[in-house]
């Protein structure tokens, strides 16, 4: 016997959302899949909060800094990351979270989600060509970082715990990445 999964589109989702149906539930959509999303621990709390001050500032004049808040997909995935740094375009997020295209890179921060967000959301981020995707490892206390989207999967992946980075959308900024690691 084959066991055939429920695959659900966005409106569908959508639809689920403005019912009601999922107000009591943390979830995301990857790939028409609905996808529990675990609670938040102290450290991923505090870092991912710290982090958004930090890049609030920086930022500041250059990009919006989104935290847990939707980004829509055309793979039919609403995921929730830790940060995502988008085109400040106002009003606009009113109608619609922001798309790929209004995305400059997306950060995870993870513990126990740790092998969903290296491979699955990985994979999901680079197939609809995000320039850029960081992953904070909080049991490593390491920042990969993941660039340069081909063929469904990124083709670029660097690991650090010290030093600065300079995003690809903002080359003349300098983040360190203690920061990000440590808040």
């Amino acid at each position: 016997m084959s066991v055939t999964i429920a695959k659900w589109t966005l409106e569908e989702y959508h639809r689920m959302i403005e019912a009601g149906i999922l107000d009591d539930r943390r979830v995301e959509l990857l790939c028409g899949e609905i996808v529990e999303m675990p609670p938040e621990g102290e450290p991923h709390a505090f870092g991912s909060n710290e982090t958004f001050k930090y890049l609030l500032k920086l930022l500041d004049g250059l990009a919006d800094v989104r935290s847990a808040k939707p980004v829509t997909l055309p793979n039919q995935s609403e995921p929730e990351p830790g940060l995502a740094i988008v085109q400040d375009l106002g009003r606009e997020y009113r109608d619609h979270h922001p798309y790929p295209e209004n995305i400059f890179w997306l950060i995870e921060y993870s513990n126990s989600s740790l092998s969903k967000d290296l491979e699955i959301k990985r994979k999901i981020y680079a197939e609809v060509g995000i320039p850029e995707y960081w992953v904070v490892n909080l049991k490593k206390l390491e920042l990969i970082i993941f660039r340069d989207p081909q063929n469904g999967d990124y083709s670029s992946e660097v690991t650090r715990s010290t030093g600065t980075i300079a995003p690809l959308a903002f080359p003349d900024l300098s983040i360190l990445v203690e920061r990000i690691l440590n808040g």
